[in-house]
């Protein structure tokens, strides 16, 4: 491999793997190909931006032209795909676009690639596609049972790539990975989200009783995991990246507040999402044979996650304006108004 297009490079994982790729194989060219919807933002590229190993390419891995002269152009020897709509309560709210990129899109990429010879083809999926687990947890050869238009798009993107590679021979691989957090996340999902609203004092809206578990994996250990099995993982296989750190939500909830010297008393209980996951957990044998380690000091990450959200409010408080409030207020605002404090 020497060219490699990521998908989805401008994302919150996606740009983590392009900072990691770009620095650690300063031989490959990384060629980023995004959309730059709401969750893309080329802020996320800015320790690399200047890298003569780097590009970037607009355009929507939906539409095949632009996939093709993306390939065409840059020799492109492998795909990495990260995009996708990735955020379980937009595809509640509205399942089409999840269908269009996290399904569509997949199909285009794996057709473009078979028809161009693309050597390898990286599908970076969840453990949301497993469903939930009440006790011990999931292998990569359990059935998929997903729970939400979210991770049902996922999964179809998942068999359209287990097909080609069935039918056509094709070098394809995939992660899923667990609940991740860090740096450059969005601010929807969970932990961003605390975080950011806790820094201004706003109400935390904790669904149901807060007692579902999740499994949290740092983003730069979930990079280096695909970034191993896009190397040396076998053709056709499916490998788990977990961060095996099992925490209740609302035990994550209260750690936020205590390292953000907040009280709480910001802590509001709110109506549950529809078909909530009760508990996720990977066994990630598979991968730990090939070499895998994560860093397991969750406490002293998610003090430094929070450190960074505090330290660049630049990145986070541009983004908390016009779609996202409209959003937000969509989500939240009624089931705040009826929430029960902490």
């Amino acid at each position: 491999m020497k060219n490699i297009l990521v998908t989805g490079g401008a994302g919150f994982i996606g740009s983590a793997f392009v900072r990691h790729m770009v620095q650690t194989y300063p031989h490959y060219t990384i060629v980023v190909f995004d959309k730059l919807t709401y969750a893309g933002n080329l802020d996320n590229l800015l320790p690399v931006h200047d890298e003569p190993n780097y590009r970037f390419v607009r355009g929507d891995i939906a539409d095949a032209q632009a996939v093709r002269r993306a390939l065409e152009e840059y020799q492109i020897d492998a795909i990495v795909n990260f995009a996708a709509e990735s955020h379980v309560d937009r595809s509640i709210m509205n399942s089409h676009a999840f269908l269009e990129t996290d399904v569509i899109g997949v199909y285009v990429l794996l057709e473009q690639a078979r028809q161009l010879g693309i050597k390898r083809f990286h599908q970076v999926s969840t453990d949301e596609v497993y469903g939930w687990i009440a006790e011990g947890a999931f292998k990569e050869t359990d059935p998929l049972q997903p729970n939400n238009p979210y991770s049902a798009a996922k999964a179809g993107g998942e068999m359209m790539v287990r097909a080609y590679h069935v039918t056509h021979g094709m070098h394809t691989t995939v992660t899923r990975g667990s609940n991740t957090y860090g740096p450059y996340q969005y601010p929807e999902k969970m932990m961003s989200l605390f975080i950011t609203e806790a820094i201004d004092d706003r109400p935390l809206p904790v669904y149901g009783d807060g007692k579902q578990v999740r499994d949290w994996l740092y983003v730069d250990d979930h990079a280096r995991a695909i970034d191993l099995v896009l190397h040396v993982g076998a053709p056709g296989e499916v490998y788990n990246v977990g961060g095996e750190n099992e925490h209740h939500n609302i035990d994550v909830t209260r750690r936020i507040l205590r390292l953000l010297g907040k009280p709480e008393s910001l802590i509001r209980f709110v109506a549950d999402r529809p078909g909530h996951d009760r508990r996720y957990a990977l066994d990630c044998t598979k991968i730990k044979a090939l070499g895998w380690q994560r860093n397991d000091d969750f406490e002293s990450l998610l003090a430094q996650t929070v450190a960074w959200y505090r330290q660049n409010e630049w990145w986070w408080r541009k983004i908390k304006t016009g779609e996202y409030l409209e959003y937000y207020k969509q989500q939240y605002a009624q089931r705040l108004a009826e929430a029960k404090s902490q």
